[in-house]
């Protein structure tokens, strides 16, 4: 674990890793040294064997995005967006536990994951209008590929707020779990994907990110599915498959 004062907190046991947001106190807001200390945990989660990375927050709320107070003093938090990139271009699958609200940034932050569970008392807005504050491009990107154009536009456009019935029919949540379980379904998710083979699902998380934002790298693409028709897990697969057991995938 690593932990300094009220910062994020990274765990990693074995392929799983998690980042807990740890300023309840200020609905998980995010300053600048919250930003920097992500983008530490996400470089050391990329260079570990991880397959699964979880965000979670404690307290009430979810995340509140970036320090308003630091806004209007003049900082923007231009880390903010290379913070929230990094997380959507990062190796392992990533799963966003939504509970309270999630507002600002937060919705980026979350957008940037692959998986977004949330409870049934979830709710969301995006205040930038309000605020006078021009949304940086991915961060737009993100809500026009993953929410479709209207709902990019109502959200940014209205700073409306939406509850979670909201949130999952336009695409903001994958899915709804009851508030006792959220912890649990966030588990069974992670056990699902980190029993799977890491190669094909390293390869294909980034291949598919990259047809959303057409930016495809055909030749990436193919050396990928090379790389996973010559490993050792494609064999434990048929293998496991054929005798009809769980596989045992070593990422080789």
């Amino acid at each position: 674990m690593q932990a300094t004062s009220s910062l994020p907190i990274l765990e990693i046991d074995g392929r799983v890793a998690t980042i807990t947001l740890n300023r309840p106190e200020v609905a998980n807001r995010l300053g600048p040294d919250d930003l920097a200390e992500i983008s530490r945990h996400l470089e050391t989660v990329n260079a570990a064997d991880v397959l699964v990375l979880r965000l979670r927050g404690t307290g009430k709320y979810f995340c509140s995005g970036f320090d308003i107070g630091k806004i209007a003093s003049g900082q923007r938090g231009p880390g903010f967006e290379a913070m929230a990139n990094a997380l959507e271009d990062c190796r392992p699958v990533t799963i966003a536990e939504i509970h309270g609200g999630v507002y600002g940034g937060a919705t980026d932050l979350a957008l940037a994951c692959d998986f977004r569970v949330g409870t049934s008392t979830v709710d969301m807005f995006m205040p930038a209008a309000r605020l006078g504050l021009h949304f940086y491009q991915r961060g737009m990107e993100r809500y026009v590929t993953r929410l479709g154009l209207n709902a990019a536009k109502r959200l940014f456009l209205t700073a409306e707020r939406i509850d979670a019935d909201e949130m999952l029919r336009c695409g903001f949540l994958t899915e709804i779990a009851p508030a006792e379980t959220l912890r649990q379904r966030v588990d069974e998710l992670t056990a699902t994907i980190a029993g799977l083979a890491p190669i094909a699902v390293r390869g294909m998380k980034q291949h598919l990110n990259h047809f959303a934002r057409g930016v495809l790298n055909v030749e990436a693409l193919a050396a990928d599915m090379r790389r996973a028709s010559q490993s050792e897990d494609i064999k434990e697969g048929a293998l496991a498959w054929k005798e009809k057991r769980a596989p045992r995938f070593a990422g080789r």
